[in-house]
């Protein structure tokens, strides 16, 4: 039951096609370092192929495609099939929000003679790992007058960065007497951006320089950033890690890899699938899949029911039958064995990198709780298509069973009665300033998408 190693079936040719892969994966992944910017990559992929929005379609027939996209947030691409959508169509779902520290929405202050933002941390972070590193600022300031102006600072070599500063260990004996969960808080994790007085300026000099600097390069006031979303995220580019570079060391893989080799799979496709299938890219998976571009929106259920509409004389139940026969694969990604920390899995249901993509039947926490379990028949037909395409795969928990757990967008999908199961790539590092996954994993998995597209 122990799944081979991935590398081990590649040639020099075929190592040649993953090795191209992964550098278009790691441009990607440079790029898009907030949902806005996959989105915006990920429309600009999807026009190249010949993918055009919803709404310029009077009918829809074999072979056509279409994306729509929700609020800059979320896109959603499909290949229409054989058959009608009424029938049930294939979906690849991830999430492309990743943990990262927001601005509040009044963060900029003075404090002795320094500029700093406040913030607010979004997801599960360990906060003790987003201090002392090279951060930048990406996002977007939307003023009354209708204007977005687009904020993307620090990552051109000629660009300042910016950090979160920590105390220095000469001066930390209180400090590390403190758990790890309390060693940094919070509200410390605001964001140092200048030291530099306006002169002339006697009150909040430093402050009113930055000001000055804001308006003249962005033309934005600071009561503007109460309409902003500006995230602060590692500066810095997606690296090979490894002397014989067999890994990618990143921000963001969590699950911005699983939302590229999705997407690569429906862009790639050299055949009309039987099936309708979809790509869809969501946000806010790290908090609950909340709000209108989250998981649980109905956007989806929408946009379907209008590629019904564009087919046939739309009703309801045509959108429920819909639903009722079509398959997904959650893809999202796993914990990998880290070889410094094995205490906290069951090493023969865990997930390991280099041995291809994972199936987690079920995910949740200690009981199952919040969790998707898939039934057995859907794993055997995955395990069958797998097989027939030679993809390497494996089967995984997310650590032992009281040791935590987590969850995904899979359980959402599945309560619209679809089957679905978590499938994606193993990471170290998950939700960490800097994740790692193998190229090996991130080639398979996007094979594996293909596979299940055109033979679920």
């Amino acid at each position: 039951m122990y799944s081979k190693n991935a590398w081990e079936k590649y040639d020099n040719e075929k190592l040649d096609e993953l090795m191209k892969f992964n550098e278009e994966y790691k441009n990607f992944i440079t790029f898009g370092k907030t949902e806005r910017l996959v989105v915006a990559e990920s429309i600009k992929l999807l026009e190249e192929k010949g993918f055009k929005p919803i709404d310029e379609f009077k009918t829809l027939k074999e072979g056509d495609k279409v994306y729509a996209i929700n609020r800059n947030k979320n896109v959603f691409a499909f290949i229409i099939g054989k058959e009608k959508a009424s029938k049930g169509i294939n979906v690849l779902g991830a999430h492309i929000d990743s943990p990262r520290i927001d601005l509040k929405q009044n963060p900029l202050y003075e404090s002795f003679d320094f500029a700093l933002l406040d913030t607010h941390y979004y997801g599960g972070v360990k906060k003790y790992q987003w201090v002392t590193i090279p951060l930048a600022l990406h996002g977007v300031v939307a003023k009354k007058d209708g204007t977005v102006i687009d904020i993307n600072v620090g990552e051109d070599e000629n660009d300042p960065i910016f950090c979160i500063t920590d105390l220095l260990i000469h001066l930390s004996a209180d400090q590390l007497q403190k758990t790890a969960s309390k060693v940094i808080e919070g509200e410390n994790l605001d964001v140092t951006i200048g030291s530099m007085p306006l002169k002339g300026e006697e009150k909040e000099s430093v402050k009113a320089n930055i000001l000055k600097i804001l308006k003249e390069k962005y033309n934005f006031e600071e009561e503007d950033f109460v309409s902003a979303e500006i995230e602060v995220v590692p500066a810095g580019n997606a690296r090979d890690l490894g002397f014989d570079r067999s890994m990618v060391a990143g921000y963001g893989h969590d699950d911005r890899v699983c939302a590229y080799t999705s997407l690569r799979a429906i862009l790639d496709l050299k055949e009309t699938p039987t099936k309708t299938v979809c790509c869809a890219l969501v946000d806010k998976e790290e908090v609950g899949s909340i709000g209108a571009t989250g998981a649980q929106s109905n956007f989806f259920e929408n946009v379907i029911a209008e590629i019904i509409n564009l087919q046939e004389n739309y009703n309801d139940l045509l959108l429920r039958r819909c639903l009722s026969n079509s398959n997904m694969l959650s893809s999202d990604v796993s914990a990998g064995v880290d070889p410094l920390y094995v205490g906290v899995n069951e090493l023969k249901n865990s997930a390991y990198l280099g041995k291809g993509i994972v199936f987690n039947k079920y995910t949740g926490a200690r009981g199952k709780s919040g969790c998707n379990d898939a039934s057995a028949e859907y794993v055997a037909k995955l395990r069958k298509i797998m097989d027939e395409n030679d993809i390497n795969y494996q089967t995984a928990e997310l650590g032992k069973v009281d040791q935590g757990g987590g969850g995904t967008i899979a359980y959402i999908l599945a309560n619209l009665n679809m089957n679905v199961i978590d499938a994606g790539i193993s990471v170290l590092n998950m939700h960490a300033p800097m994740e790692v996954v193998s190229k090996v994993d991130v080639y398979e998995a996007y094979k594996a998408y293909i596979a299940f597209l055109l033979n679920a």
